[in-house]
């Protein structure tokens, strides 16, 4: 998702590993084209397939670390009206989302006849897209229409929570509420880390992926403090006292990333002003690209399957060519969609709420 993270080029680089690891994790995972031009790079290929989705953390850390950063700087609440902003929140997701959908059907639509394949989804019915457009479809056990709408659905629900949690710190009035937010965010972690990220069946709530995110929000209260050092290697230990109970790899990649932001954004370290460009504009278009890359992905491999159905060569160009109009593809939904889409947000929000800096990411997504 888009963030206001012109000055902090570590958040960009996260945001783009993320999204070119999940892209390419994906291209990997919905053949037919990764089935044949596998054969090139076989380990490479399983890596991408087995392992790129370890790439998910590295948003939820982001965007934690940017939930904080604009809704709690300093542990205290910036916006006084938390069910308005979380009707923001879902509409800045919801509105590219919809149009997102709308493409992923047709193009499946096309696949299905050009290239019938067991990936590509069948025709949906009008409850499953309500479903969707409401972020609801995995809660109701609905076929999803896109890969990655899950993760849109979860970074709702970890925005929504995080909203509430701060807001709760306020009920005991301004001379606690700062400490008692950290405490109250801290605490869920916790029972995130111990107990909820350990049972698969609650992969469909926030508070299965909160530890991770919350990961984020601390690197960035650490990074606000006097002895972010001090703070961190507390956070470390802790998390690291749980992976010795259950060693999950998406934790420790969730660590690490919140450790990185924690340690260079104090340090105020500048990226060359044209990698700093590169990566601010993929960085940018990164939510767009998470939602369309899957769409694209399905006419590519429907034309390929249909045109050269074994020939790895020419499947592996194939796969060259998704990956690069999944990002031309995104950069002009970005354009022509969600800015725009972001802009009538903004005309329908409270002007103190349209102030915030609050459109945080994924991807994810």
């Amino acid at each position: 998702m888009k963030f206001q993270n012109r000055n902090l080029p570590q958040i960009d680089f996260l945001k783009v590993a993320g999204a070119q690891l999940i892209l390419l994790h994906h291209l990997t995972v919905y053949g037919p084209m990764s089935d044949v031009a596998g054969e090139f790079a076989p380990a490479l290929f399983e890596w991408l397939y087995g392992q790129a989705r370890l790439a998910v953390p590295l948003f939820l850390v982001a965007g934690g670390f940017l939930a904080a950063r604009s809704l709690a700087p300093r542990a205290s609440l910036a916006i006084g009206q938390p069910l308005l902003l979380i009707w923001k929140r879902y509409c800045r997701l919801a509105a590219p989302l919809a149009a997102a959908i709308a493409l992923a059907m047709a193009c499946a639509a096309f696949a299905r006849a050009a290239h019938p394949q067991a990936s590509v989804p069948t025709a949906p019915g009008m409850l499953q897209v309500i479903a969707h457009l409401f972020l609801l479809q995995d809660l109701l056990d609905y076929e999803a229409l896109s890969a990655g709408v899950w993760y849109v659905a979860i970074d709702f629900q970890l925005y929504a929570l995080m909203v509430a949690l701060i807001w709760l710190s306020r009920l005991r009035g301004t001379a606690g509420h700062r400490r008692l937010a950290v405490t109250l965010v801290a605490g869920l972690a916790l029972a995130s880390l111990f107990y909820f990220n350990r049972i698969p069946s609650w992969d469909h709530w926030a508070v299965y992926f909160f530890g991770a995110y919350a990961m984020g929000a601390l690197a960035f209260w650490a990074s606000e403090s006097r002895h972010p050092v001090r703070w961190l290697g507390f956070m470390t230990a802790v998390v690291t006292a749980t992976l010795m109970i259950d060693f999950r790899s998406r934790i420790a990649v969730a660590l690490f990333a919140a450790v990185f932001l924690g340690l260079t954004i104090p340090a105020k370290l500048r990226a060359h002003q044209a990698v700093a460009k590169t990566m601010a504009f993929l960085g940018d278009i990164s939510y767009s690209v998470f939602l369309v890359h899957y769409p694209v992905h399905l006419v590519v491999n429907a034309l390929f399957g249909r045109l050269a159905p074994t020939d790895p060569a020419t499947n592996a160009l194939g796969m060259l060519l998704a990956w690069s109009l999944s990002l031309v593809s995104g950069a002009l939904f970005h354009r022509y969609v969600e800015k725009p889409a972001g802009l009538w947000v903004a005309q329908i929000t409270p002007v103190g709420l349209a102030a915030q800096p609050n459109r945080l990411g994924c991807s994810p997504k």
